[in-house]
């Protein structure tokens, strides 16, 4: 599943077509959404919003979510057929294996932006408070809940409990206010690096425990499948002790 920065990447490379105000003159794919909806429609901007990448209208928005396996091409596409393909007079968009949705009105009525971890809205302080309100939670769920942390999955999740030295089986209660709020940087400050790594294509080559057998101190790497989330959680019990 694509995470927050690959999303920001995406956004990144369709703004950088410059397509606001450009008219949508055919649509089509296999999506069961009512894609005629679009013809003809001028957008407005284009936004990220941790996993969702939006296609913003005068009075809706088009939301694409890649899922588990969804693909997107620029003005190239793949040999199956698309869910959606939007064509402008110069450009085409086509998304595969992806969930669309209409969010209907105005997408700062719907959105949070302070929830994004790549936002420039991002509020971390806001964050501890929602953070400090699920004490039974254990870490390696509320790095994944998107009302939190919009834009961190399952590779930004291992890696920044490894860089805190916390174990993904502790509870958001057992952990000091000041741990928390490191948690919390870490959790933006580590979406910054794998969009930094993303875009460099090197991203492999900086993990430390994410599908790794030894951690960075050489001790072995515990690989289990933990949480209410139930995602694969790769961690060292000696860096990362539960206490």
């Amino acid at each position: 599943m694509p995470e927050g920065p690959s999303i920001v990447i995406l956004r990144e490379l369709i703004e950088n077509l410059h397509l606001e105000g450009a008219e949508i003159i055919e649509v089509s794919g296999n999506t069961k959404l009512d894609k005629d909806r679009v013809l003809h429609q001028k957008v407005i901007s284009f936004k990220s919003w941790g996993k969702h990448f939006l296609i913003c209208f005068s009075d809706f928005a088009l939301r694409i979510h890649f899922m588990l396996f969804g693909t997107y091409r620029i003005n190239e596409e793949k040999a199956s057929t698309p869910r959606i393909s939007l064509v402008f007079k110069n450009d085409v968009l086509n998304f595969y294996t992806c969930s669309l949705q209409f969010v209907e009105g105005d997408i700062n009525q719907v959105y949070d932006w302070e929830a994004d971890v790549l936002s420039d809205d991002w509020n971390p302080s806001k964050a501890l408070k929602k953070v400090k309100e699920k004490e039974d939670v254990l870490v390696c769920d509320i790095l994944l809940d998107q009302n939190t942390f919009a834009g961190v999955g399952n590779i930004i999740k291992n890696e920044v409990l490894y860089r805190i030295g916390v174990h993904p089986l502790c509870t958001v209660g057992s952990l000091s206010t000041p741990k928390l709020k490191e948690l919390i940087k870490e959790a933006r400050n580590y979406s910054f690096d794998f969009l930094h790594w993303k875009k460099e294509y090197t991203l492999k080559k900086h993990w430390l425990v994410y599908s790794k057998k030894l951690c960075p101190k050489n001790h072995p790497i515990t690989k289990e499948t933990l949480g209410k989330t139930n995602r694969g959680t790769f961690y060292c019990s000696k860096c990362q002790p539960l206490k």
